[in-house]
């Protein structure tokens, strides 16, 4: 089974593994959470969309950090 986008080019974009999990989770919780308050399903699932968000680059750290506070 290959998998795109796969975790080296993930890692391009994020430092680390543990730093990646944690982007891609909270951005997937948010996504889930902005869905179900807007009564709209999602056209994939929230941590697939998260993912992709991270490999193109819409997705930064500095985002995520942002978000948090």
């Amino acid at each position: 089974m290959l998998l795109y986008p796969t975790i080296k080019d993930l890692l391009n974009q994020v430092p680390s593994r543990y730093m990646l999990v944690n982007m891609v989770a909270s951005r997937a919780r948010k996504l889930s959470n902005e869905a179900e308050l807007s009564g709209e399903p999602l056209e994939a699932k929230a941590v697939s969309l998260a993912i992709h968000e991270v490999a193109n680059g819409t997705l930064q750290i500095e985002e995520l950090e942002s978000d948090e506070e």
